[in-house]
């Protein structure tokens, strides 16, 4: 299935990668960094790590030092999860907001400095390091810091969504200063350094992180904060902490797909693969408006639940166990209209007479461990707020709380301290592993024992769950080639009826869509709307076989191997 490329005939010229040792990122010199490290004899987290730092440098439309992330490992035996989020600043009252946007307002700012949440990010980039990790942390900083103070090409794709976002955020401080250094966005392949965000590197990695949360650098952050009018302080910065967690797995088609669980958003992928494992998708056409309506319509009824139930897990209003049980997933699937598209409500999971802008990179090595790990600012370029002495580019993930007159999710309502829902969602696919007779291998405790098939994400807002299901549809229904799942044209369910798809897919497929009640626009935007994946595959031993690696077209980006 995965070992040969197809000409299947989607827009692309990228070909799957094969080596013992792959890094993919959205660009050529993150994967570059993160093979760097594994040259230096380092592992699959050391390189995710060095990856991700020259990430927040070159696509810092995506992502920056500013952003929150998360990630999943596979450490050769099993899988742990890390939740990488920030949290809102104490002075975050529901009132604090109502004072300043009245009454009737829905959510926070979406740019500015009231937008801006605890950054994760370095954070997550320590916390990995320290216990999965065999070089110096430092060591892992200085690919970031020589490209940032050397400088780079702007790539193609970069180019145009940096360029898009100057209209709206050249206002807001610090941003001119960091991100329009001749008074506009560099043109294409044009030279971009960023001294500051050099300084903030090399602090980051004198200090192993500790300089960003109490150090000059978190000092620079809350003054900076201060003056224009915010509430990050200092303290609010000292007392954030990442958080190992267990990751959520959930069975389609003898895999397991496994999701962090709430904060997150990647719960909705494994709901929409509940509910799609009562039809026989692998019946019906790949590309054909049957079975791209089936996934949309599980999508819409997993996100109906997802905004309504997911928020910081303390304060949800039913489990992730009652959202992925299967009687439930059983009955919403019943309203699954083959022949029609609908609008659907949130269910009732607890019901007490129920039974029972990001950037994304994968790195592999052949000892076994494997990296899924996602970081982002939000929107593009987050809260559009620059501290210039370090270069820190503030996320907005503050906008995804609810404020008190939001009509949507009350668990996901601001408060002091709390994390807000959240977008990002990195992910791995594993199966059971076999014995020599073709049966299910038990461990100790009485349950299989997993083995890994793929660590992968799909970039994007709400785009990534959809994309995870996209994915898996075309591997595990389908069986198609990895390259080609990653290139295959993609649909993006908005709300209620609306829908938007690629501009390359097939037009008789966009018209049976349109005929089965589904009101589509077609664009051709695929960063903006489509999101952009890495995918690396498991093909056996990874020592001798080692993986098979795919990186999305919608991006700069590149699979590097060795």
């Amino acid at each position: 299935m995965l070992l040969t490329h197809q000409n299947h005939g989607y827009p692309s010229v990228r070909l799957p990668v094969y080596a013992r040792n792959l890094v993919a990122t959205s660009h050529p010199l993150g994967a570059q960094a993160g093979l760097r490290m594994l040259a230096q004899g380092g592992n699959a987290v050391d390189a995710a790590v060095a990856a991700a730092a020259v990430m927040t440098v070159v696509e810092p439309v995506s992502n920056g030092l500013g952003s929150d992330a998360f990630a999943l490992v596979w450490d050769g035996q099993r899988l742990h999860g890390l939740n990488a989020s920030g949290r809102a600043p104490q002075a975050w009252v529901p009132g604090y907001f109502t004072h300043r946007l009245g009454a009737d307002a829905l959510t926070p700012p979406k740019r500015g400095i009231d937008s801006v949440t605890v950054p994760g990010a370095i954070s997550g980039w320590v916390a990995l390091s320290e216990r999965f990790g065999r070089l110096p942390f430092a060591d892992l900083m200085q690919p970031a810091i020589e490209v940032a103070e050397r400088g780079f090409a702007v790539p193609t794709v970069v180019q145009g969504k940096w360029a898009a976002a100057v209209p709206e955020l050249h206002r807001q401080p610090g941003f001119a200063g960091a991100f329009l250094p001749k008074g506009r966005a560099p043109e294409l392949g044009e030279w971009f350094q960023f001294a500051a965000a050099a300084r903030g590197l090399r602090s980051i990695a004198a200090t192993r992180g500790e300089s960003f949360y109490r150090g000059d650098i978190a000092q620079a952050m809350a003054r900076f904060v201060a003056a224009h009018g915010g509430a990050l302080t200092e303290a609010d910065l000292a007392a954030h902490a990442p958080e190992w967690v267990e990751p959520v797995g959930h069975a389609y088609r003898g895999h397991t797909l496994h999701e962090l669980p709430p904060n997150g958003q990647g719960i909705a992928a494994q709901m929409a693969l509940g509910l799609l494992s009562h039809f026989d998708l692998a019946s019906l056409p790949v590309d054909g408006p049957d079975c791209m309506h089936l996934q949309i319509e599980a999508m819409k009824l997993a996100f109906a639940d997802v905004y309504r139930y997911v928020a910081e897990p303390a304060a949800m209003q039913a489990t992730v166990a009652q959202l992925l049980d299967p009687s439930y997933l059983a009955d919403r699937a019943r309203l699954i209209d083959p022949r029609r598209a609908r609008a659907p409500k949130a269910g009732s999971p607890a019901d007490p007479h129920r039974q029972g802008g990001t950037i994304y990179l994968t790195a592999a090595d052949e000892q076994g461990m494997m990296v899924s790990f996602i970081q982002s600012n939000y929107m593009g370029f987050g809260s559009g707020c620059v501290e210039p002495s370090f270069g820190i580019s503030l996320q907005n993930r503050g906008h995804g709380f609810g404020l008190p007159a939001s009509p949507l999710n009350p668990a996901n309502l601001v408060a002091p301290g709390k994390r807000p829902f959240h977008t990002i969602i990195p992910a791995f696919l594993t199966r059971p592993a076999l014995d020599g007779q073709g049966r299910e291998w038990m461990g100790a405790d009485g349950q299989p024992v997993l083995e890994p098939v793929m660590s992968f994400g799909v970039m994007g807002a709400n785009m990534q769950p959809q994309g995870h299901v996209q994915t898996l549809v075309r591997l595990l229904d389908h069986g198609q080639p990895l390259q080609a799942a990653c290139d295959a044209p993609r649909w993006r369910f908005n709300t209620g009826l609306s829908l938007n798809v690629e501009a390359g897919m097939d037009p008789a497929t966009v018209q049976g869509l349109r005929a089965l009640g589904h009101c589509i626009d077609v664009l051709d935007d695929p960063y903006q709307d489509f999101g952009a994946g890495q995918f690396i595959w498991r093909l056996g031993d990874p020592a001798k076989r080692g993986y098979v690696a795919a990186s999305d077209p919608r991006r700069d980006g590149l699979v590097a191997g060795w």
